[in-house]
C-alpha cells in the first residue's frame, strides 16, 4: 500500500527545493491529495507545474496510485493563499 510519505518522497526527489504536504483522506493507499510549493514554478503555467509533479509520479500511478488531487504554488502564491489551508500552514 502506498503511503503519503512515499508520494512526498517521490515529489521531493524530483523537485528538491519544493515543500510538499501529502495526505490520504480515505486511508486507502490509492487516493491522495498533495500541495506542493516550489520556486521552480515561478513563471510557468499551472498546467506545466502539475505536469512537473505528475511526471515524477508516473511510475507510482502505474503500480499503486489511483488518483491525486494536486495544488501547486510558487512561494509568493503560497504566502498570499496559505491562510486558506490551515492544516498545512507550517509550509513557509
Amino acid at each position: 500500500m502506498t503511503k503519503p510519505d512515499d508520494i512526498k518522497h517521490i515529489i521531493l526527489t524530483a523537485i528538491p527545493e519544493a515543500q510538499a504536504f501529502v495526505m490520504d483522506p480515505y486511508n486507502d493507499g490509492e487516493h491522495f491529495q498533495a500541495l506542493v510549493v516550489s520556486p521552480t514554478f515561478e513563471g510557468i503555467s499551472l498546467v506545466k507545474q502539475h505536469q512537473q509533479v505528475m511526471l515524477a509520479l508516473k511510475e507510482a500511478f502505474v503500480e499503486a496510485v489511483h488518483a491525486l488531487a494536486l495544488k501547486t504554488f510558487t512561494p509568493s502564491q503560497w504566502e498570499a493563499q496559505k491562510d486558506q489551508y490551515p492544516a498545512v500552514n507550517f509550509i513557509k
